[in-house]
This record gives C-alpha cells, structure tokens and sequence, in this order.
C-alpha cells in the first residue's frame, strides 16, 4: 500500500520455485534482500492469532474533516480508513524489513535479468459487486494511476515501458532499459486494484462522497461529511482465508469519529466514546491517564459512573524513527542560504523542552533514519568520500571532515553559549545586526519568516514553537507563527505555500524510491510531493539512485548513510525528537497478539 508517510521495497528473492521457462521463474512472494521467511504453504503470519473471533466494533478518533472517498488523488482530503476498501497484488509482512506475499495475485514470476513481472491473478478475486478481477482492471488502475492519480504514482512508476495482458488471468509489466530500479517489482505489488466498469468515465482527478467499489477486507457503510465514518466487515471476503488474511481483519465494523479539539478528543477517549488514541504528547501520557478527576467534559459527555478502564501499552518496534523538524523550505530566498539554516539549530533548546514540556522521555533525533542501522555516524568512510569528492561543487567543506552534531544545551553549555555560536555562523556568512537589533542578509534585507501551523496541531506545537521563535528574535529574526484551518494548510503545503512548517520525514527499513519523492529533484517543483524542504542538488539525486541499485543489505546500508550524511550538512531541518517505541491508550475491550517487528498492526485484534 502507498503511503504519504513512506513507502519501501524490493530485489527478487525466491523460496520454493517452480520453472516455467529458460530464465523464469515463479514464487509466491518477493523480498528485497534476502529469501521471504514463509515457504509457499504457510498458513498464516506468526504475529496474528490464527483463532480470532470475529466480531465487535473498531472505534477511532480522526481530526479536522474530509471530504472525499478517492485517497488517490491530492485534491481535498480522504475519509480515515478508506484504504480498507482497496486491495493490492501483494500484501506485506509486518514480521519482515520487505517482504510481500500473494493477495490478488496467487504468483509472481520474473526473469533472471530483471527486465519486467509477470502476475498470475487469484482465479477468486472479485470486486464488492461480484465481479471477477481481471487483467483490465490491473491495467485500468495501472494506468489511471500513473496518469491522473497522486504525484507520488507518476514518480514511481516512471521505470515502467508498458503493461499488457499476457495470458489468461495474467499481468505483464515491462520495465524500460537500462532500468536498474531494484525496488520497482514491490512498488507494483503494492498497486491498488480499482474497478475499470466503476472509475472508467468519472472525473478521477475530482472528490467525490459517492461510496467507492472496492474489493477488500471492508466497504463504506454509513458517514456524515466531516463528522463520521463507518465501514462494514465484507462478509463474504473472498481473500479471508488467504494466508496474509488469516486473524486479521476482525472488527464487524470500524468507525471514525471527527474531532476538532485535541483535548475534547482525549476527554472522549476517557469517556469511551471511542477505543484508541496513538499518544504523541509526553505531558498527556504521562498524567492525563492517570488522573482522579473525571476532567472538565465529565457533564457533557454524561459518564461519570460507568468511565472505562484504560491501559497504557508500549509497542516495541525495530523502525527507524524518521526526521521529525521544523523544515526550511528552500525555494524562499530567506532560506536559500545554507549557514542560515545551519544557524538556526542552535536557537532550538532541546534539552530545556525535554525537561520542561516532555517529562525527560524522548531522545534528540540526529538522523534521518535514527534508531537503526541506516543512521550515519561519525566522519565518513573512504567509499562515502569517494563518492563525496565528486560534488565539491555542491557541497560544504564541513561534510568531509566534521562529524555531524546537533546542538546540546547543559551546565557547561547554555543557550546563551549556542546563540553566541549561531551569531558567529552568521557573521561569517555575511549577516550583520542593525542598530535596532534586525538581522540583514547581505543585501540589507531582513530576515522574518512564518512557521505555519494547523489549527488542530496548533495547541501542541505552540508551546514547542514559541521559545524557538523567542530564541531567534534574540538573533535579530522576525519569526512568527501562523495557524490556518487543515484545508488551508494542506492546499499551501500543495502548493510548498509556506517558509517553514512541522514535518516528520517517516522511514521503514527498506528505504528506497520514496526518497526521490522526499528529496528528489524532480519532485522539488511537482505540485503535491512531499519535497517540502525543495531539495535540488545532484549529489542527493545520485546517492537516492545509489539507494535504489542497492544489490544487498549490506550496500543499502552503506548508501542509505551516505543520503543521511548528504541530508543532514544541507541543514534543511532543525531536528527535534523521537521515541523508539509507539504509545497507544486504549480501552480494556481488546486481544491482542504479539507485536512484529515493525510495531502495531490493529487489524490483527480483536475484541474480547
């Protein structure tokens, strides 16, 4: 499945394989490196309950409003959940770093030179009409994807020549010469699969509230714009028995209600009105849970007597943590400046905010991929230098000698101290302070910017946001915070509408052409990408092709540090925080198997 957040896959490796002519072989799953952990008669994955009982209902808390069932799309925003609806080729393990079994399609078959897929289509796949699943749809959702759907589809499927139908029941994607994109077979197996008699003829690129056809696990059932939504269990599920559906999926049905207040939300909670909340406010976690009062909404909400226990589980995972930051969008002139950028980290005090704000729980992000084996560290390596060495150009001195450090704040080292370093930086650089204490680029301009802010984050991240802006007007920079309605403030960041906004650059462990989505240069001007910093430097577009050729583990690793090495001296976040584990408040109404390795997967509980 796609995701916004991050998506990562693949190079070929077979487990129990059959021939079926010179060159071609067939499995029942592809992984990136390595073989997949299950052979083809696995019954199900190891981290689900194979004996739950279906049943019961999945309530959920979303924010702001939607107003459109079509997630493929980047006009208005998608219903919560609406991904329930859609099927893919493949399906993912949550117990492996990339691996993908057999969903729509029963095989996957590809040569050994690489040069396209071929999928053999489950013969009792159908849509929530009845209808079977054919070649045409494959290709219909191939090619209206990749055409009018979501920047991210045209990005990805770029290395694709043609897809055709080659045999009865069967799927052929041609890969274009010279394509070495390792990740590309995955990236296909995660296709969702519409139905060409239902979008063919509809205005794809528009939203829409009317009830989408899909043929996965659910489907809309009731909703109220803005306010609801719900989805009914697909009774007769035709992929319920397949092995990578096996004790998952076990909710009759699951509801999303709207809030626009993360406070009523969290008093909701607390009131039962719905089941979970994924916490990412160290302050709640650690007192809102435990409190004796019933809290302020206790009349309104009518439940003093009868409020639910909640349990504050911890959910290991083995996920690198992403970069979370303030992020400079480089295509305004104020932030076109690098030692700027640079500058700016040392007016953010983590230390004090950890301490102050966050009850001493998270740890300070210093990669793009902290928390693995993906991050960078120390100086670089002689393979890292020769590659470094062909972008002087481009790149700063620093990069090659000077282990990259964020900025700590302690007894021997306060603030004060940081700023004194930022206001050095910026001497250097040109910058000078007038007699009114404003701080001038070279040109005599002065530096302000906005931090843009929605309005349901807004409360959490104020209290993050207004010391760091208090900090940089002790540099001479205006910096202020705007807060805009969700709509708004996903239409700008369409647009890259903003100087600086909160972002989290998520990351899995196989990290692969989501990068170029992230950080690539095509993506910097493509309206709708997530290259919210306008990164635009070839030393980065090479590196992200390094990425994708990666052949092993080992040369993944190797190149994925080199990108975080590249990313981080462009100074184009000021990195804040991470947890390495995931906090979810829930409701004692659940069974809940054992975790994999890349954390939660809901949709493998059950109610008691």
């Amino acid at each position: 499945m796609i995701k916004k957040t991050a998506l990562s896959l693949l190079v070929l490796s077979f487990l129990n394989i059959t021939g079926l002519n010179a060159g071609v072989m067939e499995t029942h799953a592809i992984s990136m490196h390595g073989v997949p952990k299950h052979d083809k008669d696995f019954k199900h994955f190891d981290y689900v309950n194979n004996m739950a009982v279906k049943g019961g209902e999945l309530k959920m808390a979303s924010f702001g409003t939607y107003d459109t069932f079509n997630p493929f799309n980047i006009k208005g925003i998608p219903a919560s959940g609406v991904s329930y609806v859609f099927d893919t080729l493949l399906q993912s393990s949550y117990e492996e770093a990339f691996t993908e079994y057999g969903l729509v399609a029963k095989t996957i078959a590809m040569p050994e030179d690489k040069s396209f897929i071929e999928f053999t289509l489950n013969e009792k796949a159908k849509f929530h009409d009845g209808k079977n699943i054919t070649p045409e749809d494959v290709i219909f959702s191939f090619e209206i994807l990749r055409d009018k759907g979501s920047p991210v589809y045209s990005s990805y499927y770029k290395d694709v020549e043609k897809v055709i139908k080659s045999g009865e029941g069967k799927v052929k994607f041609v890969f274009k010469k010279g394509s070495d994109n390792a990740e590309l077979p995955l990236i296909l197996g995660q296709l969702p699969v519409l139905p060409k008699h239902f979008y063919e003829g509809k205005d794809f690129e528009a939203t829409t509230l009317k009830k989408p056809l899909g043929s996965g696990p659910y489907m809309v059932d009731e909703f109220e714009q803005g306010r609801f939504v719900t989805y009914k269990r697909v009774k007769d599920y035709w992929a319920k028995d397949l092995p990578v559906n096996v004790g998952r999926y076990n909710f009759d049905k699951i509801r999303f209600d709207y809030y626009r207040d993360t406070t009523v939300a969290l008093e909701a909670l607390k009131s039962g009105a719905y089941d979970l909340r994924i916490e990412n406010e160290a302050k709640k976690w650690a007192l809102a849970y435990n409190e004796e009062k019933q809290g302020f909404l206790v009349k309104f909400f009518n439940k003093k007597e009868s409020r639910p226990k909640i349990i504050k589980g911890i959910f290991n995972h083995d996920n690198p943590s992403g970069m979370q930051g303030f992020v400079m969008n480089t295509r305004k002139e104020v932030f076109q400046n690098r030692n700027l950028r640079k500058a700016l980290m040392y007016a953010f005090d983590f230390e004090w905010a950890n301490k102050s704000l966050f009850y001493d729980s998270y740890k300070r992000t210093k990669s793009y991929f902290d928390n693995s084996e993906l991050a960078s560290k120390g100086l670089p390596n002689e393979k890292e230098l020769e590659f470094l060495n062909k972008y002087k150009d481009e790149l700063s001195s620093d990069i090659f000698d000077q282990e990259f450090k964020v900025p700590v704040t302690n007894e021997k080292n306060t603030i004060r101290d940081n700023l004194e370093i930022a206001r050095n930086i910026l001497k250097e650089a040109g910058y000078t302070v007038d007699e009114n204490g404003v701080l001038k680029d070279s040109k005599g301009v002065s530096v302000a910017f906005e931090l843009l802010l929605d309005s349901v984050s807004a409360p959490t991240w104020e209290r993050v946001a207004k010391p760091f802006t208090n900090n940089l007007k002790r540099l001479g920079i205006d910096a202020k915070i705007r807060v805009v309605d969700v709509n708004q403030y996903q239409d700008r960041l369409n647009d890259f509408d903003y100087d600086m906004i909160v972002h989290v650059y998520g990351q899995s462990l196989s990290p692969g052409n989501e990068q170029t989505y992230f950080f690539g240069s095509e993506a910097k001007n493509q309206k709708g990408s997530q290259n919210y910093a306008g990164v635009s430097l070839k030393s980065v577009d090479d590196a992200i092709a390094l990425v994708l050729k990666s052949k092993t583990r080992e040369e993944l690793i190797q190149n994925v540090k080199l990108l975080d090495r590249i990313l981080l001296f462009g100074y184009y976040v000021v990195p804040h925080w991470h947890l390495p584990v995931t906090r979810i408040a829930y409701l004692d109404k659940f069974n809940i198997p054992s975790t994999p390795m890349k954390g939660v997967d809901i949709m493998s509980w059950e109610v008691k």
